[in-house]
């Protein structure tokens, strides 16, 4: 899984005009599932976010996580940070896990965030979505996890 996390004073989807999800300050979470992932990635990316400190303490240090400061996440799906842009113009996609696994998968992820005491919104999986952001920072965080065993 690879997640593009940015710290937000607050962020919200909008599906078809319409807001679907949204957060005051916390994280908005750009999530893509690739095919060779499964639940023990979700675990444990899902326990790296609500655990990661950048949010600033009283010094003005990354020292707090969202769950220190009280925030939330906004989780969208999101198959493009899958490509590959390594070669060409035209990234590939097939590294992504096909629609149904992927939902499957991101729904898991949602879940397993809101266990670790962190309040989640969504966008729609598949969607056509709108992401409305105001970064905080801007900080920007790139995770990816990988199965035991397994290089990326």
């Amino acid at each position: 899984m690879k997640a593009v996390i940015q710290r937000c004073h607050s962020a919200r989807v909008e599906v078809e005009g319409k807001v679907v999800g949204e957060v005051g300050q916390g994280l908005v979470i750009f999530l893509g599932v690739f095919a060779t992932d499964d639940e023990s990635c979700a675990a444990r990316l899902a326990h790296k976010i609500a655990g990661l400190r950048i949010f600033d303490n009283a010094e003005g240090k990354f020292d707090l996580s969202v769950r220190d400061v009280g925030g939330a996440a906004l989780v969208i799906s999101n198959f493009t940070i899958c490509g590959d842009a390594r070669k060409g113009t035209r990234p590939n996609f097939s590294a992504a896990a096909p629609p149904a696994e992927a939902n499957q998968l991101y729904e898991r992820f949602v879940s397993l965030l809101a266990e670790q005491n962190v309040p989640v919104q969504t966008g729609v999986f598949g969607a056509a979505m709108r992401v409305l952001v105001e970064n905080d920072g801007p900080v920007t965080v790139l995770l990816e996890t990988t199965k035991p065993g397994q290089t990326s």
